[in-house]
């Protein structure tokens, strides 16, 4: 995906600073709302460019950990869930990615998945417990493939980065228009309209819509980044895993799920493999989504690739469905065809969803620094959170002691 990477980068570079101006301009805005003159918007923008670039380093040393804790997500070891961590491993070789990511588990019965990190040496893939519960291994090998195929295409990089200055976008124009809607901005131009207060009206009024459109603006602009990249990323997964029908049918229950997501934060939601579902909402396989594409579509193109995985093999299905290319022609020449392996163990019996429940449930406790206490009288295995470990002496279901 060389064209892939190197677009990124460019984009990167372009969204930084688009998103940089888009920030100055708040920060102006917000300066003439607060002082109701044109020296305020002066020194609005000064902040901005400074706020602008703490937060492009900030991003580049601690973005990833940020959007992790947006979402609650926990990390976890091998032993806390040996199948998921198996699993990253093995697409982490497959990808070629010089380390590992760190694996995380994300405490929400909506079935959902991401990948964060400034570059591969630093990057981790999150699954939520409904995610776990839901699909069986060879499924979830295929989601994983697809969250290590953004970091490997460096898609993650370029979200992260954008990610952060969304926010802080966001949180700058709410600050302008709270103060709008309480008033502020309208004594400010009472006490200076001696002179001149009908071009100060004229110019807060300009503050006013660019606070209110900024948002949006700037969110149109990270939306846009989404989709294009889960098709590639689709690619890369069908690759990984030589068999394109595990994430074909892993975003198919997707599809049908109709459980909300905790994590409704427009700052994450393009990061997910699909968009978070809302209360009472019920996601259409057919819809053509804000900040992804249609699923439908997704499924038509893995499922369009015959006994191939390659890259042109993608991208012959990719065209009949879509009618366009998306892979690049630099990509294309170097690849060679890679027929489909379906897995060794296709015909073995599925775990159960409440076994995979259960087992994803408490890997997420010990992710969360719960300690497991066998009572060896009745049986029973104790979660215990860090506050009451070292105080609990009896077992809670038999009474018996804790001690051997």
């Amino acid at each position: 995906m060389w064209e892939q990477i190197e677009r990124n980068r460019r984009r990167s570079r372009i969204i930084v600073t688009a998103m940089g101006m888009i920030l100055v301009g708040v920060g102006m805005a917000l300066g003439m709302f607060f002082s109701g003159q044109q020296q305020g918007a002066l020194v609005g923008g000064v902040a901005a460019l400074g706020i602008w670039l703490v937060l492009w380093l900030f991003s580049h040393s601690q973005g990833d950990d940020v959007l992790l804790r947006m979402a609650h997500a926990r990390q976890i070891e091998k032993r806390d869930h040996p199948q998921l961590y198996n699993i990253v491993e093995e697409m982490s070789i497959a990808a070629q990615l010089p380390k590992v990511p760190r694996v995380f588990i994300v405490d929400d019965p909506s079935p959902n998945a991401f990948a964060v990190g400034r570059d591969p040496q630093k990057a981790a893939v999150a699954v939520t417990i409904g995610l776990l519960r839901l699909l069986d291994r060879d499924e979830l090998q295929g989601v994983v493939a697809h969250e290590i195929g953004h970091i490997k295409n460096r898609d993650v990089a370029l979200m992260t980065t954008a990610g952060i200055m969304l926010g802080a976008i966001v949180i700058l124009a709410d600050i302008g228009l709270r103060v709008m809607w309480y008033g502020g901005g309208s004594r400010r131009s009472r006490d200076h309209s001696g002179g001149g207060g009908g071009a100060q009206v004229i110019l807060m009024l300009i503050a006013a819509v660019f606070l209110i459109l900024s948002p949006i603006l700037v969110q149109l602009i990270y939306f846009a980044l989404s989709r294009r990249r889960e098709y590639l990323a689709d690619a890369s997964g069908a690759m990984y895993t030589r068999w394109p029908e595990g994430l074909a049918s892993a975003l198919e229950k997707l599809g049908m799920a109709s459980i909300p997501q905790a994590d409704q934060s427009r700052v994450t939601a393009p990061m997910y493999i699909v968009r978070p579902l809302r209360e009472g909402e019920r996601r259409n396989l057919a819809s053509a989504f804000s900040t992804h594409p249609p699923l439908e579509k997704r499924i038509q193109v893995l499922r369009g690739m015959g006994g191939n995985v390659d890259f042109q093999a993608y991208d012959r299905a990719y065209s009949k469905v879509l009618g366009d290319h998306v892979v690049g022609a630099r990509t294309l020449a170097g690849t060679e065809s890679i027929p489909a392996n379906a897995p060794a163990d296709l015909s073995a019996q599925p775990i159960p969803p409440t076994e995979r429940l259960r087992a994803a449930s408490d890997a997420f406790l010990a992710g969360a620094g719960y300690q497991r206490v066998p009572c060896h009288h009745c049986g029973a295995v104790l979660k215990i959170p860090k506050a009451r470990q070292g105080r609990l002496s009896a077992c809670p279901r038999c009474g018996a002691s804790l001690g051997r």
